[in-house]
């Protein structure tokens, strides 16, 4: 079939970037490295480390409970708009079979692990959409095609999952790349970063191997006299069945035939072996954006950098992952003077003292009233004069015009 090979069909669009030139960005996405370690990596194997998991966990789930709103354009401000079936596809109910919480999980997911996450857009009678399919971000391919009118066109080749295939409009399909080098198709990170994480993958297999035989590094043992290949495999099985494993660790090994024993290669504390995997956790956060701390690296924590390491999480990590998807969603779904917007405020509220310390200022200020104040803190309005009227100092007033609170000076 066209679709899946990435042949050229007519004059119609062509696969991105010419998916068997080695030479292209795109080629370099989907393949990843070239080297890679001899560890097989994939999205399971790599989910089976801890810090991957855990940054996974963190990721999605801080993302999943923000909410994205839809707005309208109100001058030069903005109002909710609560009565549109967009605020209510992605506030509410993206389709009948997931809550909002899991689907904007398991969006995050897919960019973070296959680069990329999509959608089949379900339309009612109006053509509005009214449900979100999820696709297999591995199954759908964008194809473009390109002329001097128009620009740029997007296609994608996908399986759907009633298992048909086909080329669907952009119409059909919400694509949203990850990070991206050529705009059409997000990095890969599990391929990309296979050495990284397939020498993390050793390390857990090493220790692993390490715990089920007794705890030791290799073991030789040597007799003076000839050993035929017989009994060398009967003595290597016997000295395994009796000594093999954490459970027999330190029992008493009975020599006989002038045998010796003896221990090969270094301790785990010359090869270093504790430090290699607290290095692995931080080679993780690096490439996932999550400060070490939240994956419970504390060796250089302290009270202080860990609470700008959090504000830093929300700032540099989760922003940009934030405007992606609202600028994607803004993009495809958004009538003409709306967009979709994150609201991460509950997450920079940082500690109550300090949270109400800023309420205090910006009430004695009249940034904001009693009323608004409660809302942030999810507390009913008081209403009335209480709770409407903004403060003022009374000892200032607008630059270049009377104080009307002062008094006029006397003849």
């Amino acid at each position: 079939m066209p679709w899946a090979s990435g042949e050229r069909t007519g004059g119609g669009p062509s696969a991105s970037s010419d998916l068997a030139d080695t030479d292209s960005e795109t080629f370099w996405i989907m393949s990843g490295s070239k080297g890679g370690s001899r560890v097989s990596i994939n999205e399971r194997s790599a989910m089976a480390l801890p810090a991957v998991l855990h940054a996974l966990e963190i990721l999605t789930g801080v993302f999943a409970m923000t909410p994205m709103n839809y707005y309208k354009r109100d001058g030069d401000g903005k109002t909710r708009a609560d009565n549109s079936h967009l605020f209510t596809l992605f506030h509410d109910r993206p389709n009948d079979a997931q809550s909002v919480f899991l689907f904007k999980e398991v969006l995050l997911g897919d960019m973070l692990m296959a680069g990329s996450f999509a959608n089949f857009v379900h339309r009612d009678g109006m053509f509005r959409p009214k449900s979100l399919s999820r696709l297999d971000p591995r199954m759908v391919h964008p194809a473009q095609h390109w002329d001097r009118t128009d620009g740029l066109e997007l296609f994608y080749d996908a399986r759907l999952p009633d298992g048909s295939t086909g080329r669907f409009t952009r119409t059909d399909i919400w694509h949203v790349p990850g990070f991206s080098r050529d705009g059409l198709l997000g990095v890969n990170r599990i391929k990309l970063l296979d050495d990284m994480l397939g020498s993390a993958v050793a390390a857990g297999e090493y220790a692993r191997h390490f715990w089920e035989n007794n705890a030791q590094p290799a073991t030789l043992l040597k007799t003076k006299g000839k050993v035929n290949p017989e009994d060398k495999a009967k003595i290597k099985f016997d000295w395994k069945r009796m000594f093999g494993g954490a459970r027999k660790a330190g029992d008493v090994a009975v020599l006989d035939q002038e045998m010796d024993a003896e221990v090969l290669g270094a301790t785990n504390r010359d090869s270093q072996f504790v430090e290699v995997r607290a290095f692995n956790v931080v080679e993780v956060a690096r490439a996932f954006g999550v400060p070490p701390h939240l994956l419970y690296e504390l060796s250089r924590a302290t009270f202080s950098n860990i609470e700008q390491q959090s504000l830093e999480f929300i700032m540099y990590s989760m922003m940009p992952h934030y405007e992606r998807v609202a600028s994607a969603a803004t993009h495809y779904f958004a009538e003409p003077g709306h967009f979709f917007e994150f609201l991460p405020d509950a997450l920079l509220k940082g500690d109550v003292k300090t949270r109400w310390e800023a309420y205090r200022i910006a009430r004695e200020l009249g940034v904001l009233n009693a009323d608004e104040i409660r809302k942030k803190e999810n507390e009913q309005p008081v209403g009335g004069r209480a709770g409407e009227d903004r403060w003022r100092p009374a000892n200032m007033a607008v630059s270049g015009e009377p104080n009307p609170n002062s008094t006029p000076p006397q003849p």
